[in-house]
């Protein structure tokens, strides 16, 4: 089959590589549609992969051809979405069924082969079927759909289960930076009811997809010709929950500057680099009582439906089956399997706008 192979970092190349074959409890999966996410550009062009060589790739949908020992067959010809994280079913927070903060996980795309191919394997236990009506497309973006309901869940909600409580709708929210998952998480927001909501992007692609999906201009802050901290002070001081989706000092000071008494900051963007806080900053929030928060991957009940204390991804695919959400709006652009490098070198020089680049093979 044909596959793209990150041999070393900044070596990628498109090659003849031997066909996976599903081990026990897996199954082979012909890849439909995959994203390129924005971690694939580092993995590539500067850290590197876990193990190399290996093919990237861990946002995707497909069919499944066959199936491994102790798989049902059942699953053969189904079209599925796939979590990428593979837990090891051993640690503490395992065994109280957050999958996401496993410590010692596998992952498809990065610690394993992914979807950056024709094929690929993975355990049948981290697929979802999809239901009637969503593209492989929209499929592909569960991943970072579940990312954003991730996020989402952690600033709005405090405490679990029965003692849950959620923020009021009325609200005053911030979204600081509108890459996917950030779009993503206005998307959800709005959905679960949020209208008093304020954004924060650099791109006219994003202004434009925001507007789509309802934030008027004068909720929209450009920080590329405003000053953000002055914006905020104008319109959105006091906020009660920010979602930094960034990774940079500046983008968390944006937050802690506006925030209200005993708000909320949400650590969502993977830093650029070292993080600081001034000691202003440090000020602000223990003067404030602020609450800093972070949020990694998402849970899929999927993996254990009794143990899993909430599932990201069946809420994800419950809001495409009765269609009130509609992610395919933030792709911008696709490409075969053999342009996947044009893609990513996209994301990577920056040259023009886009939103979600997805590869179709």
């Amino acid at each position: 089959m044909k596959a793209w192979v990150l041999n070393k970092i900044d070596e990628i190349k498109y090659e003849d590589v031997t066909r996976p074959v599903p081990a026990e409890g897996e199954v082979l999966l012909r890849v439909r549609a995959a994203g390129i996410c924005g971690s694939d550009v580092p993995r590539v062009y500067q850290t590197g992969a876990h193990k190399m060589p290996l093919i990237p790739g861990h946002e995707f949908s497909g069919v499944v051809e066959d199936v491994g020992p102790g798989v049902d067959e059942r699953w053969l010809n189904k079209p599925v979405g796939v979590f990428p994280l593979i837990p090891c079913r051993k640690c503490e927070p395992c065994r109280h069924g957050h999958f996401e903060l496993c410590r010692s996980y596998d992952y498809v795309g990065s610690r394993r082969d992914g979807a950056f191919g024709e094929f690929v394997t993975v355990p049948a236990a981290n697929l979802m079927e999809l239901p009637e009506g969503v593209s492989f497309e929209e499929a592909a973006m569960l991943e970072p759909m579940a990312v954003a309901v991730h996020a989402m869940r952690k600033g709005i909600m405090t405490g679990e289960g029965e003692n849950a409580v959620k923020l009021p709708l009325d609200a005053k929210v911030a979204v600081c930076g509108l890459g996917t998952i950030g779009l993503l998480l206005v998307m959800f927001l709005l959905e679960e009811g949020y209208r008093n909501l304020y954004v924060i992007g650099n791109k006219a692609f994003q202004k434009e997809k925001a507007a789509k999906l309802g934030i008027t201009p004068d909720r929209f802050c450009d920080s590329k010709s405003e000053n953000v901290s002055d914006w905020f002070r104008e319109k959105a001081s006091g906020l009660d929950l920010y979602f930094e989706c960034v990774g940079r000092n500046e983008s968390i000071n944006y937050g802690l500057d506006a925030a209200a008494p005993e708000g909320r900051i949400v650590l969502v963007g993977n830093p650029a680099g070292d993080m600081e806080f001034g000691r202003d900053m440090y000020w602000k929030i223990l003067r404030n009582q602020l609450t800093l928060r972070g949020t990694w991957n998402s849970s899929c009940g999927a993996m254990d439906p009794d143990l899993v204390p909430f599932d990201d991804w069946g809420y994800v695919i419950g809001k495409l089956r009765e269609q009130r959400i509609s992610p395919r709006d933030i792709i911008s652009h696709t490409f075969p399997l053999e342009g996947l490098e044009q893609g990513i070198l996209l994301m990577r020089d920056k040259k023009e706008d886009y939103g979600k680049v997805m590869i179709l093979p």
